[in-house]
């Protein structure tokens, strides 16, 4: 590729000399030389020659001096290289000139090995500075990309040249969280675009805010479901414990927002939240012509369960046991042991909460309850009546009172019979 070099003097026989003293780079296609008399005709190149990399100026000529076309050039968006030529001593021009970015210069009388070294130089420089700014404008892509899908922090380090995490198909531990709101299609048959939009935009900017603050990552969002990742692409030693306080999170501002809808006359059902911790294959999955950071496997599909028992259990949030025990200082409730649909084995699941919520009565005397509940004590059904009589709001007592009116026996939970 050829370098295109602009000189700016008006010394007459000095365009002869460069054309002979680089004669063979400009045959060969190296360099290549055009040539200005002041500042006001090199202005006039460079708008015509877009491609100039490099201006070697004078510093003394007519209608426009070298130091105000450096001037010029700093204020232009052409991105060229300067190098500024000055008789021999005269440091305060040189020392403006390097002011007005100028990258080196040169003194007259010309030396022609000094200026073939200076060019060499320069062009060295340019190559480097070109390369880098290659590499930001690649980075700032790749970091708008990213940020779709991943927090901030860890978008900067995917697109870090240091960072060696690999998007390619890998089977780790991670935790999973999935959210769905409770009748949110037949809500959508309802509302007009101008109600619908606001809504929905409003809930997923807080939602993904929120996953984004606990450095998950947003796999999928579906219509108003959203499907998360903690401990990938990414390592996280604590994937566990961020999965449990992004879920209580989310529900907190579902829960708020739910309450400022209801009083704009819009009745938005609850968001469900499912959560489970394992193995699985992660990685991108969207073929060759689209980036799809997914996660596939028996534990994405337990969380996708998780989620949907909490509208038959009346919770909120249904977290698996594997999760609970692999998360530091997780407090909550059990639910049962839960025999989910498609699945042969039961699964322990629990209703996490915050600690002022655990050490509270009301956690004590469902806690008591759900104990004779477990060891298939006959008085379980009084002990939940009275709990239920006491915490009418509690839902997911209510729903073990029923079953234990119902016949059932023991913490086990046949979901969706």
């Amino acid at each position: 590729m050829t370098t295109l070099i602009l000189v700016v003097d008006d010394e007459p026989d000095l365009e002869t000399l460069i054309q002979q003293k680089f004669r063979h780079k400009i045959r060969d296609g190296a360099l290549g030389f055009i040539f200005a008399r002041d500042g006001l005709e090199a202005l006039s190149s460079l708008e015509s020659n877009k491609n100039v990399d490099l201006v070697i100026t004078d510093i003394n000529m007519p209608r426009m001096d070298g130091l105000t076309l450096l001037e010029k050039l700093q204020k232009s968006e052409q991105e060229v290289s300067t190098v500024v030529v000055s008789a021999y001593g005269d440091m305060g021009n040189i020392r403006t000139a390097m002011n007005r970015g100028a990258f080196d210069f040169l003194t007259k009388p010309i030396d022609f090995a000094d200026f073939e070294a200076t060019i060499a130089k320069t062009i060295r420089h340019l190559h480097i500075l070109r390369d880098a700014r290659k590499k930001q404008t690649e980075a700032e892509r790749a970091h708008a990309t990213l940020s779709r899908y991943f927090s901030p922090n860890l978008a900067e380090r995917l697109t870090g040249e240091n960072e060696n995490i690999d998007l390619g198909g890998q089977r780790r531990e991670i935790a999973t969280l999935f959210t769905d709101i409770d009748s949110f299609t037949s809500l959508v048959e309802t509302l007009e675009p101008d109600v619908l939009g606001p809504l929905l935009n409003d809930y997923l900017t807080g939602m993904t805010d929120i996953v984004f603050s606990h450095e998950g990552t947003v796999a999928k969002i579906v219509g108003d479901a959203l499907h998360v990742l903690f401990g990938a692409p990414g390592e996280q030693l604590d994937h566990a414990s961020r999965a449990v306080s992004c879920a209580l999170e989310l529900d907190n501002f579902a829960e708020a927002l739910r309450s400022r809808w209801r009083k704009k006359g819009v009745l938005l059902g609850a968001t469900r939240v499912g959560v489970h911790a394992g193995l699985a294959m992660v990685g991108n999955f969207g073929g060759g012509r689209f980036f799809d950071y997914t996660a596939y496997g028996d534990t994405i599909n337990i969380a996708a369960r998780l989620e949907a028992a909490n509208k038959e259990l009346g919770t909120r949030i249904c977290v698996s046991a594997a999760l609970a025990k692999k998360a530091a200082e997780f407090y909550g409730r059990p639910v049962g042991d839960l025999l989910l649909q498609g699945r042969s084995d039961v699964l322990r699941a629990f209703e996490p909460q915050l600690k002022e919520q655990h050490d509270s009565p009301a956690t004590k005397s469902y806690s008591e309850a759900f104990a004779k509940m477990e060891a298939a004590d006959a008085s379980a059904v009084a002990a939940f009546a009275t709990h239920v009589g006491q915490y009418s709001d509690d839902q997911l007592a209510s729903f073990h009172l029923k079953r234990l009116l119902n016949g059932a026996t023991g913490a086990r939970i046949a979901l969706g019979k």
